[in-house]
């Protein structure tokens, strides 16, 4: 019995020696994270845009996977963000959840437990932003770098690195030229029905097509130079955006224009490629992805869900059934509300409704009519970004032809909102009070109900002012340089 476990001991040391030498020769993927800015709902070439062309986001759809029902947490730059690398949902993150916000209370973000394992983690361009104070020496995003040659040089032969390269486009305001030299035809973009049928929107919006096609080529320069150094195959590659269109009814909304984005992931060494997944995936998903591609250990305060085993796999179509729906929510995109006050929204989306609450119904859900910059032309409503399509609707709402088009953008909203996206994918019809969808609309509401009180968030609590004036940063007031 005595030589028994001997022998077994020492069989058991030699497993358990040649596990960990194989472990540690085990080399770690990189992760190249590309994300526009005020990308949303496509357009790209791959699912059957007419008008623009998206090789290198068509390259990683069809060398990779294909996400068709990914949705940002919050369609505002800094929460939407801040919910990216936390992987939380924005309201559990304190300030974060609104635009120029600071961020003093950071909890444990995907960049920092990947650079405390070994990898070297940078960005560049727009990282975290815009935000104000976070107490920290560099941006969560990472350490800032001019562009990804300078951040590579950087590396220690070998290292595993993590890189977000957070592009300028399709932000406004835009390059015009970039339209003539895209080709980028303005008669034949489809106008969503939410927006005028007019020159001056079908010009804006190819502006903004040329922008999208202006990031993909930045994208295709990263691939070029990943492809260079030998690290095409073990880099996991995400090509999205940040939150929706900057457009009437897009960015700052919780319609699906606001809240839906592209997304393709590469990761050659494991994916099999050329799927189309329809699979729900959070933003709030993408760190505890990273981290267990990493092999790193998820903090359990993550509310996001690592879809890897969906990269794993071969199949396609719905792969896991209980990823059948998606939460998001906004609070203050700008400083544009009577006395600094939010306007909070929470929604669910599933496969055939999208609810959303509203509950501030008496306050314009893209904010004050009578509130404008300083030295500006837009007529209030500065929730929605300048433009000319944004215009064209406020100074035309009087006329009968167009009036529809500033209630259905900038007009007030009822505190609940119920669509049917298998008859209604733009959510131009309102079914809340409709007899006939009661139950949906008591079983949606519901739904909302125990996923905010299951979050921790404050609104499910009754704290309706938590993030009204006194949170804003007073810098961030001085520049909006709001006046009635």
């Amino acid at each position: 019995m005595r030589i028994f476990k001997i022998i077994f001991s020492s069989v058991l040391g030699i497993l358990v020696f040649a596990f960990n030498l194989s472990s540690y020769g085990k080399k770690k993927p990189n992760i190249l994270f590309c994300l526009a800015d005020d990308w949303g709902l496509f357009p790209a070439s791959i699912p059957g845009d007419p008008v623009i062309e998206t090789p290198s986001f068509d390259r990683l759809a069809k060398e990779g996977v294909l996400f068709t029902n990914a949705f940002v947490n919050s369609p505002t730059c800094t929460a939407s963000r801040a919910g990216i690398l936390s992987g939380q949902m924005p309201h559990r993150l304190k300030n974060a959840i609104n635009l120029s916000s600071d961020w003093l209370s950071i909890p444990p973000l995907y960049t920092d437990l990947l650079s405390d394992n070994g990898f070297l983690v940078g960005f560049t361009g727009k990282g975290w932003a815009p935000g104000i104070n976070t107490g920290r020496a560099i941006n969560p995003a990472g350490r800032k770098y001019k562009d990804f040659s300078e951040f590579l040089i950087q590396r220690k032969k070998d290292q595993p690195f993590c890189f977000w390269f957070g592009s300028n486009s399709p932000h406004r305001p835009y390059n015009k030229d970039l339209r003539n030299q895209y080709k980028i035809n303005p008669s034949k973009i489809n106008i969503p029905a939410f927006l005028p049928d007019v020159d001056e929107v079908r010009n804006d919006l190819a502006d903004y097509y040329a922008e999208v096609k202006q990031f993909d080529n930045e994208v295709g320069l990263l691939l070029q130079k990943l492809d260079s150094i030998g690290e095409l195959d073990n880099t996991i590659i995400v090509m999205t955006g940040d939150n929706g269109l900057p457009f009437p009814r897009g960015k700052g909304n919780l319609y699906l224009h606001g809240i839906k984005a592209p997304l393709a992931i590469k990761w050659a060494k494991k994916c099999k490629p050329d799927r189309v997944v329809t699979d729900f995936i959070s933003f709030t998903d993408f760190a505890p992805t990273f981290l267990e591609a990493a092999e790193i250990k998820i903090p359990d305060c993550m509310t996001g869900k690592s879809f890897l085993n969906l990269l794993l796999s071969d199949k396609t179509g719905r792969i896991d059934p209980t990823r059948n729906i998606v939460f998001a929510e906004r609070e203050r995109h700008t400083w544009c509300q009577p006395e600094g006050k939010s306007f909070p929204v929470r929604a669910v989306c599933n496969e055939d409704y999208l609810y959303i609450r509203n509950f501030r119904p008496y306050l314009f859900p893209a904010g004050d009519p009578f509130l404008k910059r300083k030295n500006s032309t837009p007529l209030g409503h500065v929730d929605c970004d300048e433009g000319p399509s944004k215009y064209f609707i406020i100074q035309n709402k009087n006329q009968p032809e167009y009036s529809k088009f500033y209630k259905l953008c900038f007009d007030l909203r009822p505190a609940e909102e119920l669509y049917d996206l298998r008859k209604d994918p733009l959510q131009l019809t309102n079914l809340a009070d409709r007899d006939s969808e009661r139950k949906t609309l008591l079983e949606m509401r519901e739904c909302l109900k125990k996923w905010m009180e299951e979050t921790n968030d404050p609104r499910a609590k009754g704290e309706t002012t938590i993030w009204d004036g006194s949170c804003w940063h007073a810098q961030a007031r001085a520049d909006e340089k709001i006046v009635h």
